[in-house]
Parts: structure tokens; C-alpha cells; sequence
């Protein structure tokens, strides 16, 4: 989709003709890649069909602001004839008075349901529905429901779910598939061919992360979202899937050791980079110095035995790798609810052996190492090298224990305190280790060492 860049040099209005008639998946892809000025450039030559289908794509980058730089009246059709959950996102992000504005000019009835949409909180099923999905009366015949979708297919977000409604009160009573209704027979009364089970639905504050373990769990197109039986809208498969990927992105981003990015990395300005990465790197490195401040404590230690300095490394990155591995465990079963806060001791007490287990195979690796290098000349540990063996062997079985026992616990602990479990960041988890590991390692050098090397 690079064959129309750049467009300074181009003709714009040949540009949006080509736009026009290519794949809206291929276009917003090719979209994202032009400075923004350019790209509003090209959408205000869009024929205005074409560029609903376009600001409909969750995946286009900065809709807000390429709204904002649309004519008021020209921005206002567009969020009329968008679908609502889509436009409710983009007038999320606009800023004052931009977003009053277009909301004042759009029909008291939009109005009111994109507001009732914006004042719960992001991340909850209500902020993610659309009011746009096909529900009829019990009492319709299956033919006249399907003669109803013909006429209102291309307003609803999808027609593959049905919900039986009751007219006066607007409870939901039941839901049914396209597939039942098509095989159904004409005369038959759609609530009769409807599953006769209540509906799975999702509470307006239910988090979004809820709703994708349910849709998951009962192979859904879409969730219905009601307060009080009454159906207030849908939350479809496709908007679960962008709200995960945007939260999987953040989740990754916190793991890496920095905050989540709030635009593309390659739209991201330098001066904001260095602030989201800048904090977390201070933070990390200031507690790295107290791996420093450990030495230090053990500074006679080293200068009578230089050869325990070699293996420094080696025990700080074994701790620091097996924290990793216990967070990244833990977190991710957290995230799928396979466990919960009140499981910290099975974890716990699942984590214990497994770390025994896994520092006893790298302590008898290291051992092994040692022995290896003194035997073939490589390297010359001294007379005392079978201690300095088992010491590392020791300290080996010591720090991933830790490391695991630690790494699976942290989640826990900022969980419970209210923060995200994915600030327990590998790197934060290593930085821990690192300085206990030292700890570790010259403790048991002491017991083991003391009267030879020590």
C-alpha cells in the first residue's frame, strides 16, 4: 500500500481514488504511515462512504485528532453515520471543546445514548457496547423477524445474534442465533425456537476482561449487556478483541520495565519515549545500587578469595532468570483468572520444590563446569577447588529457590495493594534477586569456604 506515498509530491485527489476503491483494511494500514497532516489530507477527499468505513477501523491511529481536523459539520455526519461504540471511542479522546461541540450538534436521541456510553468508566462492558443489534417481541413469527433484518441490516453492528425483548419493559427474556432462525419454520413463533435458557449477559461494569473469559467460554458473537434485565446493549467479539490487544500491548510494555506507550513506536516523539522509558530505568537502577552497596559488605571476602568474583554473574542471572520465569507465570494465570489472591500459598508451595528442583539441576551443572575446566587446564581454580564447586553448587540450589519462591509472590503482593500485577516487570524482579543472590552467595561462601580460601 506504498505505491501512493508520499503525497507531497502527488496529485491528492488521485490519491483518494485510489484510496477509494482499495481493501479499508489496506487503507487504514496505508493511513497509518503518513504524518497526520497528510493523511487528513487524503480523508477529506474520501467520498464520505468510504470514510465511515474508515473511521469505523479500531485499528486507525489518532481518529480523534484526524476528526478534529475535519470540517465541524462534515465531523458530525461522520460520528452520526458511524457505529455508535466506534464514535463513543472517538469522542473519548477528543478534548474540549471539540467533543461539546459535536456532540451539540448531533440528534437529542444520539446524543443521549453516546453520553450514557461516556459516563462509564473505560474498560467496563458498558463503554465498550453498541446500541446497534437486532431485538424483537416474543410474539413475532420467525418470518417477519427475518424480513426485519433485511430491512435494518446494514444499521445493526451484527445480525448474528437475535434478542427477544419484552416491548413494555425492554427485559431481555431470550436470545437465538441467525442459524436457528433460518432454520426455523416461517409461521413459528421465534421465542419458541430460542434456546430455552436464559442468556449469558455482563453487568454495564463488568471489566472487559470478564467479558473476553465469557465470549470465550460460550463461543459468543456478542455478550448483551443489561442493568436490571433490561438489554442497555451488546459488546461484540471484534471491539473484545482490539480492547485486548491494547491491553496486552500495556501488559507487555509494564513487563519490559516502562510504561505503556500511548501511540505506535514509530509515531512516538522522541522527548515522549525518553519519558516513558527514562522513570522506570532510574527506578531500576537505583536499586541496582544496592548490588553495589553487597559487595561492598563483602569486600575483605573478595580480595582473599578474587576467584569467587568469576561466578558473580553466573548466580545473579540464574536468580534473576528463574524470578522471571515464577512472575511470568503467575501474572498470566492471574490475567485468565486461573487463580486468584487467596491461592498465593498453592503457589507458593507449587514454586518451593520447583525452584529445589531446577537450582539442584543448575548447581549440579555448575559443579560439573568447574570440575570440566580444572580437570582440561582451562582454568586453574586452585587447591581448593572442589569447596569453591560446591559452594557455587550450593548457592546455586539457594538463589533460584529464592528467585522462583519471590518472582511468583510479588504478583500477589501488588495485586492485593491495588496496582497491576504487570509492574512486577522482569526487570524489577532481576533487579530484586540480584541484590538477595549476592547475599546469598557469600553467606554460603562463608560456611563453606571459612578456614581455607576464607
Amino acid at each position: 500500500m506504498n505505491e501512493f506515498s508520499p503525497v507531497a509530491g502527488g496529485d491528492a485527489n488521485a490519491i483518494a481514488r485510489v484510496l477509494a476503491n482499495e481493501h479499508v483494511a489496506d487503507i487504514v494500514e496505508a493511513l497509518n504511515q503518513e504524518p497526520r497532516e497528510t493523511a487528513s489530507e487524503l480523508l477529506c477527499e474520501v467520498p464520505f462512504g468510504r470514510l465511515v468505513e474508515i473511521f469505523d477501523q479500531p485499528e486507525l491511529d489518532g481518529a480523534s485528532e484526524l476528526v478534529e481536523a475535519l470540517p465541524r459539520i462534515k465531523a458530525g455526519r461522520l460520528l452520526a453515520a458511524m457505529s455508535v461504540d466506534r464514535a463513543a471511542d472517538i469522542l473519548r479522546d477528543l478534548n474540549e471543546p471539540a467533543r461539546s461541540e459535536l456532540l451539540g450538534g448531533l440528534a437529542p436521541p444520539l446524543r443521549a445514548t453516546l453520553l450514557a456510553i461516556l459516563g462509564y468508566p473505560e474498560g467496563s462492558a458498558a463503554s465498550l457496547m453498541t446500541t446497534e443489534y437486532v431485538s424483537v417481541p416474543p410474539d413475532w413469527s420467525v418470518a417477519r423477524t427475518l424480513d426485519y433484518i433485511r430491512k435494518v441490516e446494514r444499521t445493526r453492528e451484527t445480525v448474528y445474534a437475535i434478542y427477544i425483548v419484552d416491548p413494555q419493559t425492554h427485559v431481555l427474556l431470550r436470545s437465538t442465533s441467525l442459524r436457528r432462525l433460518i432454520a426455523g419454520e416461517p409461521d413459528q413463533l421465534i421465542i419458541a425456537i430460542a434456546p430455552d435458557r436464559a442468556p449469558i449477559t455482563v453487568s454495564p461494569l463488568t471489566h472487559s476482561e470478564k467479558v473476553a473469559q465469557l465470549i470465550s467460554k460460550y463461543d459468543l458473537l456478542a455478550v448483551p449487556v443489561v442493568d436490571n434485565g433490561k438489554l442497555l446493549g451488546i459488546v461484540t467479539i471484534d471491539d473484545i478483541i482490539d480492547t485486548m490487544i491494547e491491553e496486552t500491548t500495556e501488559d507487555v510494555h509494564r513487563f519490559g520495565g516502562m510504561e505503556a506507550l500511548d501511540e505506535p513506536y514509530m509515531k512516538m516523539g522522541f522527548l515522549a519515549m525518553i519519558q516513558k522509558r527514562a522513570g522506570w530505568l532510574c527506578a531500576l537502577f537505583i536499586s541496582e545500587m544496592l548490588t553495589a552497596n553487597a559487595m561492598q559488605s563483602y569486600e575483605g571476602e573478595l580480595e582473599k578469595a578474587i576467584v569467587l568474583t568469576l561466578f558473580i554473574p553466573l548466580i545473579m542471572s540464574s536468580g534473576g532468570n528463574s524470578g522471571s520465569q515464577a512472575t511470568s507465570l503467575v501474572i498470566r494465570a492471574l490475567a485468565l483468572r486461573e487463580i486468584g489472591l487467596g491461592d498465593w500459598w498453592r503457589v507458593a508451595l507449587r514454586e518451593l520444590p520447583t525452584g529445589l528442583v531446577l537450582g539442584s539441576i543448575l548447581g549440579v551443572v555448575g559443579v560439573c563446569r568447574i570440575a570440566l575446566w580444572q580437570y582440561l587446564g582451562f582454568y586453574d581454580y586452585g587447591p581448593h577447588w572442589p569447596l569453591i564447586a560446591i559452594t557455587i553448587g550450593a548457592t546455586l540450589v539457594g538463589i533460584v529457590t529464592f528467585g522462583s519462591l519471590s518472582g511468583s509472590m510479588l504478583p500477589f503482593a501488588l495485586k492485593r495493594m491495588g496496582f497491576d500485577p504487570a509492574s512486577a516487570s522482569a526487570p524489577f524482579v532481576a533487579t530484586r534477586v540480584d541484590v538477595t543472590g549476592l547475599v546469598i552467595y557469600f553467606s554460603v561462601a562463608l560456611v563453606i569456604l571459612r578456614g581455607t580460601l576464607l
